[in-house]
């Protein structure tokens, strides 16, 4: 791309965010109560908190990871999409109505309800807090991928740029506007995500005479795989590992979403248990319309644009939709794709860093260091400061980890959440006899197992695409540690409570006013 070309995207972009940032200041809260800066004072319809939630699971892996990955690694590809799209039935079943509660803001305050306060809002909080962070550096990674897309081999000095002007802007986002702000900008993005996605999937499409076997042939053909791109086994092998790899992967996208933070979090903006549940049905329909549309679209690239031509502008596959873009039409549609990406980046970075910062304020902060004796107005700024220092950390591992596949990325953050918060929540929800001792285990042992294999997979050391190429101690096979660790998250939690529960333990009478029901050991 020339400099001219590149001078002339400059400003299309920096007026976006400047549009953007003036809707965060329009959208600021008004009375500052914590219930309007958390949850907009729990007055959405369900309408509006449907289109948001499904907002907030379009992240950067939706647009830029899945389709890159379909086009990478065809069939073994779409595996990414298929565990979004059904998850919505774990979390419309299981969780939804549960969840939902007047003046409950994080998952510590539901693990509240029952078990002791302090303890569970700790654990709580530092569970949300790195799988918020995970998720942030996905987004990120992808804000960078999809600066080098868009500029080309001049883009490789501005990529580090762009991810630390986005940083700063999720800041400042979060910080003006709080849960009003995220949710408009979130509304925004998921009407022209949905229509720019199912648009450019169509466009596609009437490339091939709307025939999806002639896209499948083409997509197979200029793969540079041919019929093995169309079968099981491209992107994790033919070995034994196989099966468990595949597994592995959809049990943390199908598990995962009911513990992601910024979606259980959202469930409460609404007034009413029956409004929750229909959020999650317009979310989970306009979920499965893109998906579809994205699984097109990445074999879409591979046929019109070719496998080899991706991986050589990126590695990861993150910028083959930008590339499509291109190949369809031209400079003026790469720059509508892109600008449709940076909205979905700072929508969803804005929800998950107000999350993030929310749970170090409201959980760590005001539960356990402050006993809940912090005055609103001193809670709202500690969140404000909160969500300073969780900005800055995700923006400066977003650039450590700036080659990683961003589906990866959110895959992880999956797989912590399917294994520290899911098992607590169910059982706190489903099993009267769930203990403090029971949650405490589940969530740090959830926590700690996901992550230390995920340290000792293929993802951070021993292939030349890992974190670390360099070195090689990955002694753990598959990529995703969610059949595991997911198990060992449910196991701990049952052997935390059954095998030494007290029978009768009374709680102080503080504890049983503040919750209602007496906490259990």
């Amino acid at each position: 791309m020339t400099p001219d070309r590149v001078t002339a995207y400059l400003p299309v972009f920096a007026g976006f965010l400047v549009c953007v940032l003036f809707l965060a200041v329009w959208a600021a809260p008004q009375r500052g109560t914590l219930s309007e800066f958390y949850v907009s004072d729990g007055r959405l319809t369900p309408a509006h908190n449907g289109l948001a939630l499904f907002g907030d699971v379009m992240s950067a892996a939706a647009l830029l990871g899945s389709p890159g990955l379909i086009a990478l690694t065809g069939f073994d590809g779409t595996l990414s999409v298929l565990g979004p799209a059904v998850s919505w039935i774990v979390v419309l079943l299981l969780v939804v109505e549960r969840y939902h509660g007047k003046g409950q803001f994080t998952i510590g305050d539901r693990l509240a309800r029952r078990l002791r306060p302090r303890a569970v809002h700790l654990a709580a909080g530092i569970a949300t807090l790195f799988v918020c962070l995970v998720y942030l550096i996905a987004q990120l990674v992808g804000a960078s991928a999809l600066t080098v897309g868009i500029l080309g081999p001049s883009g490789r000095g501005m990529e580090q740029g762009m991810t630390v002007v986005l940083g700063a802007f999720m800041i400042l986002y979060i910080v003006l506007g709080g849960m009003g702000a995220a949710t408009l900008v979130q509304t925004l993005k998921a009407v022209l995500l949905l229509a720019g996605g199912v648009s450019l999937a169509m466009a596609v499409l009437s490339r091939f005479d709307w025939d999806a076997g002639a896209l499948l042939n083409a997509a197979a053909g200029n793969s540079g795989h041919g019929e093995r791109f169309l079968q099981p086994g491209l992107r994790f092998g033919d070995g034994g590992t196989t099966m468990l790899e595949s597994a592995s992967e959809q049990l943390a996208l199908l598990v995962g979403a009911a513990g992601l933070p910024h979606l259980l979090m959202r469930i409460n903006t609404v007034p009413s248990r029956r409004d929750a549940r229909r959020s999650v049905q317009y979310a989970a329909l306009m979920t499965c319309a893109f998906y579809v549309a994205a699984g097109v679209l990445g074999f879409g690239a591979a046929a019109l644009v070719g496998t080899d031509a991706i991986v050589a502008d990126n590695p990861s596959g993150n910028t083959a939709v930008l590339l499509l873009a291109a190949e369809l039409g031209g400079s003026f549609l790469l720059s509508l794709v892109a600008c449709l990406a940076f909205a979905t980046v700072l929508a969803v970075v804005a929800g998950v860093a107000l999350t993030a910062a929310i749970s170090l304020a409201h959980d760590i902060y005001g539960a356990v260091i402050t006993r809940d004796t912090a005055s609103a107005q001193r809670e709202l700024f500690v969140t404000r400061v909160a969500a300073v220092a969780v900005g800055t950390s995700a923006t400066v591992l977003a650039l450590i980890a700036r080659n990683l596949n961003v589906s990866f990325l959110i895959g992880l953050a999956f797989a912590v959440a399917a294994s520290a918060i899911v098992p607590a929540l169910l059982y706190s929800m489903f099993w009267r006899g769930f203990t403090t001792r029971g949650a405490l285990w589940s969530v740090y042992g959830g926590l700690a197992t996901s992550v230390s294999l995920v340290g000792l997979s293929p993802e951070v050391s021993g292939d030349a695409r890992a974190l670390l190429p360099g070195l090689d101690f990955s002694v753990f096979p598959l990529h995703n540690p969610a059949i595991v660790s997911v198990p060992v998250g449910f196991l701990l939690g049952w052997l935390g409570s059954a095998p030494f529960r007290r029978a009768g333990w009374k709680a102080p009478l503080a504890d049983r006013v503040t919750t209602g029901v007496p906490p259990r050991g």
